[in-house]
């Protein structure tokens, strides 16, 4: 008898689909909600077409890819090594969020579209301009491993590949949400702009998301 097969049919029978489900629906969250990635997608479209906003969003997402990588092979280690250092990181996580949290709960409920008459750029340049901005914020480091070591969800499959499901799931999560953007910029621009009170309930989602984020990583075991 094949031995992959079985082994194969256990580890997926180990996976906690409850865990990445709710990773998923927190990751939706969190990239509907207004921040400077999903903004400047919403401005390239508005100020130069649906094909600038989706150049930026594939630059965007690219660089979720190397934070992803450092992440797996970083944390991974002390992961395997040391159960105190692994819980620090995750009590780091938390408080980070619910410092996050609070730096939203100080900030303006309306959202800004910066300038709207931008210069034209190339695809391949917003492609290189989203990139860099995700690659180069350390504040994209600092979230990603707050976030995701509360999130894996098998205790036999190997720890780096459940941080690559988890930060291809991220990236493909934030593809569909940005892409949408992208593509009903005008629409998106016109509500916000006619409803006052969106502002201030997509505010209000960013609190909920970190603040329900930090309790589960409290409350969560490795």
């Amino acid at each position: 008898m094949d031995v992959f097969p079985l082994l194969l049919f256990q580890s997926v029978h180990e996976v906690n689909y409850s865990v990445l489900i709710g990773f998923i629906i927190s990751s939706a969250a969190l990239a509907i909600a207004p921040g400077p990635d999903n903004i400047y997608v919403l401005t390239q479209s508005l100020s130069n077409g649906v094909k600038s906003g989706l150049a930026t969003v594939a630059g965007l997402i690219s660089g979720c890819l190397v934070h992803t990588t450092l992440l797996a092979f970083g944390v991974s280690e002390i992961i395997k090594n040391s159960d105190i250092l692994f819980n620090a990181i995750k009590i780091f996580g938390a408080l980070y969020l619910l410092y996050l949290a609070f730096k939203v709960y100080q900030s303006e409920a309306s959202i800004s579209f910066g300038q709207a008459n931008a210069q034209p750029k190339g695809a391949k340049r917003l492609f290189g301009i989203g990139f860099t901005m995700n690659v180069l914020n350390p504040k994209v480091t600092i979230f990603f491993l707050a976030f995701f070591p509360g999130f894996l969800f098998s205790d036999t499959l190997n720890t780096v590949l459940q941080f690559y499901v988890l930060g291809l799931l991220f990236m493909l999560v934030a593809l569909l949400i940005f892409s949408t953007i992208a593509l009903l910029a005008g629409t998106i621009s016109k509500y916000l702009t006619t409803h006052t009170k969106a502002g201030l309930y997509l505010k209000w989602l960013q609190i909920i998301v970190f603040v329900g984020i930090a309790f589960y990583l409290f409350v969560s075991n490795k």
